[in-house]
């Protein structure tokens, strides 16, 4: 399912990840989709509250678990500035979507990073 919003379809997800070497663009691509997919599935569901949001978000957020292991595997991991750009990503995400009073920290809440 394409992603409607045109602010979010036209965001550029964890730019500051591409822009540092430390990241491979590879496994960031990988957490772009994370990102994206979480884009296609609110769209698709439509949360109506925050507990709904935070159901779609701790699900994506366990996919960035998942990753973790391959950043580890690429000579990477999510520290302090991915963390970061993830956290905000996410936090765009839901304000694009007309949560702005959602919580950076629970948004991301089941995070092991």
């Amino acid at each position: 399912m394409p992603i409607t919003y045109e602010q979010v379809a036209g965001r550029a997800f964890l730019r500051q990840l591409y822009a540092d070497a430390y990241y491979p663009d590879h496994v960031v691509d990988k957490g772009r989709a994370i990102l994206l997919r979480l884009c296609e599935r609110i769209e698709a569901e439509r949360p109506s509250d925050l507990a709904a949001l935070y159901v779609l978000t701790h699900a994506a957020t366990e996919e960035f678990n998942l990753l973790e292991a391959e950043f580890d595997a690429a000579g990477s991991e999510i520290e302090t500035v991915a963390r970061e750009e993830i956290g905000e990503d996410f936090w765009f995400v839901a304000s694009a979507y007309g949560f702005s009073d959602a919580d950076t920290e629970e948004l991301i809440g089941t995070r092991n990073w």
